[in-house]
């Protein structure tokens, strides 16, 4: 009987997983679908994919991650205030904002997205958290590794 194959830098992985912070569960893929993700492409944080590794197809587990060393510390300089007028011309022109909502932005290279919590509303800027919604939290990581290539 050969021992089943081992998470590794670059492995190709079918896992369900549970990431939650102190306000509870923030992806969840137990009760749908097994996500699938190449580790090494950015996809998980490289905590997260340090914790996987050597774990075994078919372990299940559950993982502590201090604060911050999921996703960092919390950094003040991701709040900024964006200008309205910036607002209107890469959003919806005259869109109101709401406390705690989340707002996608073109990246400024072109090449994706990024996005930020609404923390204050102003009437000529909104300000914007851009840092990461678990930064400086504890995460609570459960894995259940269903294939490893």
């Amino acid at each position: 009987m050969t021992a089943p194959p081992l998470v590794q830098p670059g492995s190709f992985l079918t896992l369900h997983y549970r990431l939650s912070g102190p306000q509870g569960d923030i992806i969840n893929t137990f009760d749908g679908p097994a996500a699938t993700l190449t580790l090494g492409n950015t996809e998980l944080s490289d905590a997260i994919e340090t914790r996987l590794m050597g774990l075994a197809e078919g372990d299940h587990v559950t993982l502590a991650l201090a604060p911050g060393e999921a996703f960092g510390p919390r950094n003040p300089d991701m709040l900024q205030w964006v200008p309205r007028a910036l607002l209107d011309k890469f959003g919806e022109a005259g869109a109101s904002y709401a406390i705690g909502e989340v707002v996608e932005f073109p990246a400024p290279d072109g090449q994706g997205r990024y996005a930020g919590a609404v923390q204050q509303v102003a009437d000529d800027a909104v300000l914007f958290d851009f840092n990461h919604p678990l930064a400086g939290q504890a995460v609570s990581l459960e894995v259940k590794v269903i294939g490893v290539l």
